[in-house]
């Protein structure tokens, strides 16, 4: 028997370092090649690392929370070699482990349920981010109030049975005549599902008169059972905010289990955060050690800040045309089950006006030419960059290639980057090579600010909240949604003119989404 020694790979590109975040084997596991060993943390993204080799566990080499530089051993993964018996075979009269029983009829009629649109309200975009905001995703700016909700004696929906387990914590209850809706988001972020209750068309309250009705009304952004609908309501959890861990994705009562003791935890933690006042205060520090993708975001967010010289601009946009815009895509069939938003209508804008601008589509590069001269590489395709904020750090995934992408296809690729970042799955390739940066901040009730440039890239643009204010239209105030652009530019490369155009060419999409049919 002989013992092969894995090192640690470079799984991204320079990397040097990377820590063991947890092993998914033991000593004595049988893994096969490709199985996954290991979690670890680089300096751009959390990984999963594959096993090289098939044959059993040996020894675990380093333990978890190590940092170690790549090229080290980590693990001894030991094969049977030639002439060694192999492991005696299974008994002939083993009893077979019978397959699980086909779950009752009530639980796979649940299955098949899902839920009815957002309401079609001008003010309302999807909601954020869940266990780890999207920029860009969070509080609600507004709260519509949702028509009651009549019931039909003897309805399909009402003889679901109730899961057969439950965890201690939730206890179904009475579902009110007329829940409220969650608070209303202005951006998507956050990258991404979304949470608000079921309602009608105007005017017209929902009703249920038997099963076809109820399986053809049911259609939803984000997928849960009528149980955790149920119980996410009376525990006040925007299910936009829990990711989803079901296996097509939707969202369990497992999962609602997590979020609420996590946030438990962190209520928890807030009475308990001053410590005891009697001790002497250097004993009341808490001591974070900076690694992984917070550190290497720190050190490039410095470089850039000391590097780049920031010119910021800002500009007040009318989005009113942007949120019927949205309004009417949720309602095309077309884009049926597609999480859409704001967010979709200024990436395709950011991505229009960079060609009419291409200098903010560039990168600085120092010494170039390999005797001290500097070029400015201006880039002929768009890598746009969503930055998400997330448990580990700051995370920038991008679009590879994004202008040869359809509004639909645009709308699936930020849904698709959301969930991958807030379930930590982001992969160094997916941030590698960005070339315009968009930081969400408006759902996060923010209405603008001055980013700072991603580190090889010369513009990032903010996207403030959406909300109503007094606007002044042909000579009247009147209401209408308005949002704040924020811009950071490279001075070096783009000047106060591009940059003022670029901006201008941004808002003028925003103000009239027509405008991308040019």
């Amino acid at each position: 028997m002989t013992v092969k020694k894995f090192n640690l790979p470079d799984v991204g590109e320079g990397l040097t370092e990377a820590e063991i975040v947890s092993w998914k084997v033991k000593p004595g596991d049988t893994v096969a090649i490709n199985d996954v060993i290991c979690e670890i943390e680089t300096a751009k993204s959390l990984v999963e690392l594959p096993s090289p080799y098939a044959g059993t566990v040996a020894e675990l080499l380093v333990a978890e929370g190590i940092t170690v530089e790549v090229g080290t051993a980590i693990i001894g993964i030991s094969d049977n070699a030639p002439g060694e018996p192999d492991p005696a075979p299974a008994s002939p009269t083993a009893t077979a482990v019978p397959a699980p029983a086909a779950e009752p009829a009530a639980e796979q009629l649940e299955e098949t349920l899902m839920y009815g649109k957002l309401p079609d309200d001008a003010g309302t975009s999807d909601g954020g981010p869940a266990g780890g905001p999207l920029v860009g995703s969070g509080p609600k700016a507004d709260a519509v109030k949702r028509r009651p909700r009549k019931r039909t004696e003897g309805t399909a929906a009402a003889s679901v049975a109730a899961p057969r387990t439950a965890p201690a914590v939730v206890e179904p209850v009475v579902e009110p005549a007329a829940p409220a809706l969650p608070p209303v988001a202005e951006q998507q972020p956050a990258p991404i599902s979304q949470g608000a209750a079921n309602q009608g068309p105007a005017g017209q309250a929902p009703g249920l008169t038997g099963l076809g009705a109820t399986v053809s009304g049911l259609v939803n952004r984000v997928l849960a059972k009528p149980p955790v609908r149920k119980i996410a309501r009376e525990l006040g959890i925007d299910l936009a905010d829990v990711v989803p861990t079901g296996a097509r994705g939707e969202v369990t009562r497992e999962d609602l289990v997590s979020y609420q003791s996590q946030r438990d935890a962190e209520v928890d933690q807030a009475d308990k955060f001053w410590g005891a006042t009697k001790k002497p205060q250097d004993q009341r520090v808490e001591r974070i050690p900076v690694k992984g993708v917070r550190k290497a975001t720190a050190k490039a967010m410095v470089e850039s800040a000391f590097t780049a010289p920031h010119v910021s601009i800002f500009v007040d946009v009318d989005a009113s045309r942007t949120m019927e815009f949205v309004k009417r895509l949720k309602a095309s069939r077309d884009f049926e089950g597609i999480k859409v938003s704001p967010l979709l209508i200024l990436s395709k804008a950011v991505i229009w006006a960079a060609a009419r601008n291409p200098s903010v589509n560039a990168t600085w590069v120092e010494n170039a030419d390999g005797n001290g001269n500097a070029e400015i590489h201006v880039k002929h395709y768009m890598n746009l960059g969503i930055a998400a904020a997330t448990p580990r750090g700051l995370m920038v995934p991008n679009i590879k290639d994004a202008q040869d992408l359809s509004l639909k296809e645009l709308a699936l690729a930020l849904n698709e980057l959301a969930s991958t970042a807030r379930a930590g799955k982001t992969q160094p390739a997916q941030m590698q090579g960005g070339s315009l940066t968009i930081t969400n901040i408006g759902a996060l009730g923010i209405d603008t600010g001055t980013p700072i440039i991603n580190p090889g890239e010369v513009a990032i643009v903010a996207f403030g909240t959406i909300k109503q204010k007094p606007w002044v239209l042909d000579g009247e105030v009147i209401p209408r949604w308005i949002t704040t652009l924020g811009g950071s530019f490279d001075h070096r490369v783009v000047d106060g003119d591009l940059s003022a155009r670029f901006m201008a060419d941004v808002a003028s999409i925003l103000e009239e989404p027509a405008l991308l049919l040019d």
